[in-house]
């Protein structure tokens, strides 16, 4: 049997820079990849969802959305695409954030091109084949409860195995990915909705009502989704 050749390599570039961002359109497409373009952070994401992505070089400082939140928005959905950030901010914590919240890769402005070029097709080797999702979908806690990110199930303090929807999901992830951590209105606004959407306070606090029914042995005296008045809401595993 003839083997299939394999497919061309896909790039998410995003970056507001017009001037820049052709430059790297060219010279990507030189190296035989096919580039889809995004002027800012909303669209990317939009991009990424929607298309086969073998890796993504997302410009920090964009608008609409930054590609830090860009890349917190595709992890808590389980996306594993590859991503380089591209940047003005090159300082040490700049770069250690950024890899913390689950990029792969981090290269300072001005750059040499042909560093790009070589640590993009690092990526490319990374993301090709991979499968999209998170391998580690599944995370328990209180003995009897789980959540299930690839198939936004949820197993409840009753036994109840039930499905959720895919904002839940995120909201979840965001929550028990920072587990003894306050996380703010405004942090989860930007990366579980996103810039276009405009969900009121009392929106998160119903999605936060509803997690303490599913989990809580006692909705009214929470053990493990907690509010912290003024600022957000924070998780923890036991109190």
């Amino acid at each position: 049997m003839q083997e299939q050749p394999p497919l061309q390599p896909r790039i998410l570039l995003a970056e507001d820079d017009l001037a820049l961002r052709r430059m790297l359109k060219l010279n990507f497409e030189k190296e035989g990849w096919f580039v889809l373009e995004a002027a800012n952070g909303e669209e990317s994401l939009r991009l990424a969802r929607q298309n086969r992505v073998d890796a993504a070089v997302l410009d920090v400082m964009m608008p609409k959305l930054d590609g830090l939140s860009v890349c917190k928005s595709l992890r808590l959905e389980g996306l594993e695409i590859p991503i380089l950030f591209l940047t003005a901010k090159n300082q040490i914590e700049d770069r250690v954030e950024g890899l913390r919240i689950g990029a792969d890769d981090y290269l300072g402005k001005p750059f040499h091109l042909e560093e790009l070029l070589l640590r993009v097709r690092n990526l490319i080797r990374l993301g090709q084949g991979k499968d999209r999702r998170l391998a580690s979908a599944r995370f328990e806690f209180s003995s009897d409860c789980w959540i299930d990110f690839s198939t936004y199930t949820i197993r409840t303090r009753v036994g109840e195995e039930r499905n959720i929807s895919k904002r839940e999901a995120m909201l979840l992830r965001l929550l028990t990915s920072k587990a003894g951590e306050v996380v703010s209105r405004e942090e989860i606004l930007e990366v579980v909705w996103g810039y276009s959407a405009f969900p009121s306070t009392r929106t998160i606090d119903n999605y936060i009502l509803a997690f303490r029914k599913y989990f809580e042995p006692d909705p009214k005296v929470p053990q493990h989704f907690l509010s912290t008045r003024g600022i957000g809401y924070r998780f923890q595993t036991e109190k």
